[in-house]
């Protein structure tokens, strides 16, 4: 068992190199710093597509480290007492609370807009 776990712990492709000074890139990118919120250009939408036809309130455009969206996405839950998750900087916060969450992030500091009909 250990010799498979040493085995997933090496670098795929390189077998060996002569280079005294190399170091291996596994390819992990620096995660984008968090703008501050008067840089953020957010667009609030009404989304009935991901949760099977229920209305979903759908926050897009959010730029920085994925700590910072969480953060956020868990303040706007506990603002409309509402289940949600926040992946690939957007946020789902399960029902309709466009108005709720304009005016809460206009409030913080955003640049907010509402889309979509």
């Amino acid at each position: 068992m250990s010799e498979k776990k040493s085995k997933q712990n090496r670098p795929q492709g390189v077998v060996y190199s002569t280079n005294p000074d190399f170091k291996y890139d596994y390819g992990s990118e620096p995660e984008q710093e968090t703008l501050p919120p008067a840089q953020q250009n957010l667009r609030i939408m009404l989304d009935r597509k991901l949760k099977g036809g229920k209305k979903a309130t759908l926050i897009t455009g959010f730029a920085g480290t994925s700590a910072d969206l969480a953060s956020l996405a868990k303040e706007l839950k506990n603002l409309c007492a509402a289940g949600g998750t926040s992946e690939n900087g957007e946020i789902l916060v399960q029902g309709d609370f466009r108005q709720k969450i304009l005016d809460y992030l206009l409030k913080k500091g955003y640049k907010v807009k509402l889309s979509g009909g």
